[in-house]
């Protein structure tokens, strides 16, 4: 026995609805890998940022920030771009400030997007042998 007509029409329709809804839900989900991955880049944007503010107020030679930047992981070293005040005296604060181009490389949504540009700073007290410890 067969399904009446009104029962295929309805399978027929949900099938219908699903073939619509697919490909957006798969846009959607991919936007959200994407948006995923900028965040995960910020993250360690922020702490080579860090890691360069430590280095100036440490070390303090020429291109120590630069090299403590790039050496953080997982960030394109060719896209990264470290900014540095000058070293002062010990107590002062000197500020690292890294700016990074990421790729939007997820297929379909990464065109659409464009490459964002991320940027961190942070602020560091320069150490020295004079300062008092706790």
């Amino acid at each position: 026995m067969s399904d009446p007509p009104a029962r295929r029409v309805a399978r027929g329709q949900a099938t219908v609805e699903v073939a619509l809804a697919l490909p957006v839900l798969a846009v959607a989900c991919l936007l959200v890998l994407q948006l995923a991955l900028v965040a995960r880049a910020q993250l360690l944007v922020n702490h080579a940022a860090r890691e360069a503010a430590r280095a100036v107020a440490v070390d303090g030679r020429a291109g120590a920030a630069t090299r403590a930047a790039r050496s953080s992981p997982g960030l394109d070293r060719g896209r990264l771009r470290v900014v540095t005040s000058a070293r002062g005296a010990p107590g002062t604060t000197v500020r690292a400030t890294i700016r990074y181009r990421v790729r939007t490389d997820v297929a379909l949504v990464g065109p659409l997007l464009g490459d964002p540009e991320l940027t961190a700073s942070v602020a560091m007290r320069v150490e020295g042998d004079d300062q008092v410890g706790p």
